[in-house]
Parts: C-alpha cells; structure tokens; sequence
C-alpha cells in the first residue's frame, strides 16, 4: 500500500496534464516546431510547458489536485484487490480446495492445454480482483476527476472528499459515484486479456519452440548452458509481458477517455460543458462523436503532439 502510494503521488501531475488534455482544454496555442522527420508542423504544448502553466497559475501545489480521494482510491482498491485474489484461491471461485489448478491426469505441465487452461484460470481470478476494486474505488476515481477539471474553470465545487460525496449524492444521485463506470471496467477487462493471451502465444509459440530446438552441448558446458538458456528465458518471457501489457493499454485507451469525459460530464463544469464538450447522452454517444472527429487517441501522448487539420482549440 505504501509502495503504491508513493508511485500515485509521483504520478498525479502527469495524471493531472493528461486529464485536462483529455478533455480538450489548451491554455497554450500552438507553436511552430519539427516532426520526426524534420517537417514544420503546429504542434500543442507538451507535458512540461502544460505543467509549467499550471505552476505559473496555481503554484507547485497545484499540480496535485485531487490528490486526495486519488489516494483513497488506490488504497482501498489495493486492498480489495488482494482479498479477492485471496477469497478466489481459497477456492471460492474455482472449487478447488486449495486454490490449485487441477491439471488432467494424464496431462503435462508442459504441454499447452494445460498451460492454457491456467492462463485463462488466473485471468479470469485477475478479472474479478480488478473488476471488484474499480467498482468500489470509483466514486474517488470521479471525485479525482471533478478536482482537476475545476483547473479550467477555476471553481470550488469540490473542495473536499467528504463534501464532493455529499455535492454529487445531492445533485445526481447515487448513479452520479458511477458515472464512467461501463467504460472503464470493459476497457480493464479486455485490456487484462489482450495482455494475457497475447503474452501466452509468444511465450509458448514463439520463445519456447525456439528453445526446445536441439542444439548440440558440448562436453562439459551442458549444465552452464541449460542454465543460461533458462536464464535467458525468463528474461524474454517478462519483456514479452511488458510489450504486450503496452500494446494492449494502446488498443483500448478509447475507453480510458470516454470513461473520464463521462465522469466530467454536464457535472456543473465548465471543463464538462461546451466549447470543450456537449451534453451525451450515453457513454456510446461519446464514443460515436470523438470516432466522428478523429479525437479518440486526445491525450494519449503528451509529447509531439500534431493540431490535426481543420481541429479548433479554445485556450486561454
């Protein structure tokens, strides 16, 4: 918990600039600079000069709204997270007594059925664990929301968790804690399989046939070999996760964003209203109206970021 706080703290400016680019508000204009392959392009104020402004308005401090209910809600859903996956090995979700993967009798661990069936046995745990800690750490999460967006308009209608809880029960209801909500948990969900599978395939189709390829040892350095080979296995294997957890977060930040302009949505701020974003009625109509426009990666990449053609901005 205390690891994880640490890594939130850390993390709240870029959070805070990615929020705020998220949903569509610029108080830089566009400046003249060169792509990658050393063309002019007008190009938005990246993560640095974006931060730098706030500082300039709010101060150091106040690159760390929201901060935190951000806090509660990493806390709780660490927590939550680990009595899941605790109640799930105990056997609760698989009927295993233990909390093992029975394997079939005649079955071997190395063979892909196998391991295949406890991928699946595991993400399925992972599914629950991760689900069951968004569902109860999302009212913090759109109370995170609520208090940096307040930036743009600069008001104070949540000032404080507790009475941000008590503005949005009086003002929307129990539903206005989830608001978001479908979004992100199919955006997690399919994220974490994506991640899973993918991982899966290359591990056993890709670096473990290249492995049980026969090569010859030579007399003495079998064992040193073999070790290095194992060695160098689970090297490949944790890129491979990386690789594939970053390819997977890519293919559904779509849903990242439409849960948060969700969350802000015709909420009473300015950032949730236009010019910076209509009244949806669902979070499929804002999912259909930034695939209109082409803006369904805005905020995904704080740094060289292009003012696609024909696109207005409104900044300060």
């Amino acid at each position: 918990v205390l690891l994880g706080s640490g890594l939130t703290v850390l993390s709240q400016p870029l959070m805070y600039v990615k929020v705020l680019v998220q949903v569509g508000y610029e108080p830089l204009p566009p400046t003249l600079g060169r792509n990658i392959f050393g063309r002019q392009v007008y190009q938005l104020p990246g993560l640095f000069a974006y931060a730098k402004h706030i500082v300039k308005v709010d101060g150091r401090a106040g690159l760390f709204k929201g901060l935190a209910p951000r806090l509660c809600s990493s806390a709780i859903g660490t927590v939550v997270h680990s009595k899941v996956l605790q109640w799930g090995g105990s056997g609760a979700f698989w009927g295993a007594p233990d909390g093992s993967v029975p394997l079939q009798p005649a079955a071997s661990k190395k063979e892909p059925v196998s391991s295949l069936e406890q991928v699946l046995k595991e993400t399925s745990r992972e599914m629950v664990a991760r689900s069951a800690a968004t569902l109860i750490t999302h009212p913090f999460h759109v109370i995170t929301l609520r208090c940096m967006v307040q930036f743009i308009g600069r008001e104070t209608k949540y000032s404080g968790t507790l009475s941000a809880f008590t503005t949005i029960y009086r003002e929307e209801g129990v539903l206005g804690f989830f608001a978001g909500l479908i979004p992100r948990l199919l955006g997690d969900i399919l994220s974490l399989w994506l991640c899973n599978m993918l991982a899966y395939l290359i591990n056993t189709y890709a670096l473990e046939n290249g492995v049980r390829a026969p090569r010859p040892a030579r007399r003495g350095h079998g064992v040193p070999f073999l070790l290095l080979q194992v060695s160098t296995m689970a090297e490949m294997k944790s890129y491979s996760q990386a690789v594939t957890g970053f390819f997977a977060s890519m293919l559904t930040y779509p849903f990242v964003l439409v849960s948060n302009l969700m969350a802000v949505n015709n909420c009473g701020l300015a950032g949730g209203l236009l010019p910076y974003a209509p009244t949806y009625s669902s979070w499929l109509d804002c999912w259909s109206q930034l695939h209109r426009e082409g803006t369904m990666s805005r905020g995904n990449s704080l740094f060289f970021r292009k003012v696609p053609a024909g696109k207005r901005y409104v900044w300060e």
